[in-house]
């Protein structure tokens, strides 16, 4: 019955009364007493002499000016203009017919303009309201208690509006420090975790890159002593050395340019996705293996760092797989940008049963579970399995 009073809190999710509504409802409660208080009130508006004519006039700009008023929510002209309205009316309507709840206008008029509007606007209404009120009251011969008691209601309505106006600017002057806080402690929480990600890409720097490029160089010369002279040709073992020694160099770079992403990554200067399954692509035929067919479908558009993390990482894992299992078979790489996510396909031939790559064995073989659960912190879903003779690696992620 009362829900168009209530609303939900976006904190909490409860029903909490809507206060504003409720101010709404009041001030319509207040006209409509207004109108049929004063109208059943003796003298009663009419048109059968001046005082009844008076009051039917002040009642019609009072009514006019109070609805005028429940509308100007936040509007300055508005509220300005209807309170000058209702002031000048209610304290016509006042003195012409003290006899009714004509009061409340005035008093309404008042109370607003001290909440809402300045100091001297405000205190001007209230000139506007007492003037109109005596003007009114001494033409119609009203009582004295009347002429003294009705002005000090209207100012005492005024000074209580002026202390309600303080206390909503400090209310206001304390959601704007609160909001102040709360973004000055954002921007120190972003800082600090920029300064812990330069931190871990300084230490991968030093410890992770340096490691590998010392391997690569090692590689390097354990290369160049299988291939002296001073050894014997046409050893199929010695060969065979050679050819995991060059796998391993290949190997070797590419861990090096991934350290090199990872640490760009960090230190948030990452190229965009397409840009990095580009490089990645390329790296891959650069590495002597058979050609990678590197589409990209739907519009390009920047990726939430963690979809892009998932989206590299599922396309490297695919990659991997279809060096070591099916070595010299063509893969596709696809790229699709779709409303709201990114799909990512990793797709190459099955390897020939009995046959498997000669890295086939190598690694933990953990590296497509550690996708799914990448996938799955991200919002996203990763299937990899056999699909028509082939292997097919797939993932969706929202951005």
């Amino acid at each position: 019955m009362f829900g168009f009073a209530t609303r939900t809190d976006a904190v909490t999710g409860a029903r909490v009364v809507n206060v504003t509504r409720v101010l709404d409802l009041i001030r319509a409660v207040g006209l409509v007493v207004v109108l049929i208080t004063v109208s059943l009130a003796s003298p009663r508006p009419g048109t059968d002499d001046p005082r009844e004519v008076a009051i039917t006039v002040a009642l019609v700009l009072s009514a006019a000016g109070w609805v005028a008023w429940m509308l100007s929510d936040r509007i300055e002209w508005l509220t300005v203009g209807s309170l000058v309205v209702m002031g000048g009316a209610g304290g016509v309507l006042a003195g012409v017919s003290p006899n009714s709840p004509a009061l409340a206008v005035g008093c309404a008029a008042v109370f607003s303009a001290g909440v809402r509007l300045r100091t001297e606007l405000s205190l001007g209404i209230l000139a506007e309201v007492i003037a109109g009120f005596l003007i009114a009251a001494l033409a119609t011969g009203a009582p004295t208690g009347v002429l003294l008691g009705y002005p000090f209601a209207f100012a005492g309505f005024w000074s209580v509006s002026l202390t309600r106006r303080e206390f909503l600017v400090r209310a206001e002057q304390a959601e704007h420090m609160l909001a102040e806080t709360q973004r000055a402690r954002e921007a120190e929480t972003h800082a600090a975790a920029l300064a812990e990600r330069a931190r871990i890409a300084r230490d991968i720097h030093d410890v992770l890159a340096h490691s590998l490029a010392a391997v690569s160089v090692n590689l390097q010369a354990a290369e160049g002593l299988l291939a002296s002279d001073t050894l014997p040709a046409n050893n199929p073992e010695l060969a065979k050395a050679v050819e995991c020694i060059n796998r391993a160099g290949t190997l070797t770079r590419e861990g090096l340019a991934a350290a090199r992403r990872a640490i760009l990554a960090l230190r948030e200067d990452a190229a965009p996705l397409l840009d990095q399954l580009a490089s990645l692509a390329a790296q891959y035929r650069a590495a002597g293996d058979a050609a990678v067919d590197f589409t990209v479908t739907g519009e390009p558009r920047p990726l939430s760092e963690q979809a892009t993390e998932v989206a590299f990482r599922t396309a490297q894992e695919g990659l991997t797989n279809a060096r070591k299992h099916a070595p010299g078979q063509p893969v596709t790489l696809g790229l699709r940008f779709e409303p709201g996510h990114v799909t990512v396909s990793v797709a190459n031939p099955l390897p020939s049963a009995g046959h498997p790559g000669p890295l086939a064995k190598t690694g933990a073989g953990a590296g497509l579970t550690g996708l799914r659960e990448r996938a799955a912190l991200g919002g996203g879903a990763l299937e990899a399995g056999p699909a028509d003779g082939t292997w097919r690696v797939w993932l969706k992620i929202p951005t």
